[in-house]
């Protein structure tokens, strides 16, 4: 499994995120600096976008960390990081309209956020437990033992989870950015040309690390697939 393929691989899908995840940084700072007219924070305007959405019982709450914004379906929480919470910029209204986004998401039963939080008890497993169960499978196959591949096969299987995971992602983020521009634009939270590029450019940009960790993953479970179905024509 750390062969030089397996390093270049996962330097690849690291290079991946990291510059999705610079640009999406470039972005909002770059549109921190953009006050919208409506002079609503970004709590505010989450709180509007949610209403206008259906979702009127969803609690918002001020979250430590940078960009550590989410939303938890669990206890139907918006929780947003300060920056975002108390701004007044083009950055903050969109990360927040974005969040109640899937608030609006939860209260439709939208059939992507569904399967995405089934998902999330397996891949919290799989997530802990697919390299070791891999390289016990591969030290099982070296010393001959007949289990060694299918506990191979088992851990290539858990990783594939954390990828479907990933894969289950993109149409809701897609689809919350949807939502959050629709309702932002309809409501008048966001009035100009400017600060509708400026959503338009940071939403895209996050979008854009959901993407490039999909593709990172996608292509380190190929080379696991690529070396375990090796192996089998190698016998």
């Amino acid at each position: 499994m750390f062969s030089f393929g397996w390093i270049f691989v996962t330097l690849v899908a690291l290079g991946l995120s990291l510059l999705a995840s610079a640009r999406v940084k470039r972005a909002f700072a770059k549109y921190q600096q953009v006050g919208v007219r409506s002079g609503m924070t970004g709590a505010q305007a989450a709180a509007a976008v949610a209403r206008a959405g259906g979702a009127l019982d969803v609690t918002i709450e001020r979250h430590q960390g940078f960009l550590s914004d989410h939303y938890d379906p669990t206890s139907r929480t918006l929780r947003l990081s300060p920056a975002v919470y108390d701004g007044r910029s083009v950055s903050s209204i969109a990360v927040a309209a974005h969040e109640a986004g899937h608030a609006i998401q939860h209260v439709e039963s939208y059939a992507w956020l569904g399967m995405r939080s089934t998902l999330v008890p397996a891949v919290q497993i799989g997530s802990g437990l697919w390299g070791v169960v891999f390289m016990v499978g591969a030290m099982l196959t070296f010393a001959g033992a007949g289990l060694g591949k299918p506990v191979m096969a088992l851990g290539i299987g858990l990783f594939g989870l954390l990828v479907l995971f990933q894969l289950v992602t993109l149409p809701v983020e897609f689809d919350a950015s949807r939502r959050a521009k629709a309702v932002l634009a309809s409501t008048g939270i966001v009035s100009t040309t400017e600060e509708a590029q400026g959503v338009e450019t940071v939403l895209g940009a996050a979008a854009l690390t959901y993407v490039a960790a999909a593709a990172g993953s996608l292509l380190q479970l190929a080379y696991l697939i690529l070396q375990f179905t090796g192996m089998n024509r190698s016998d």
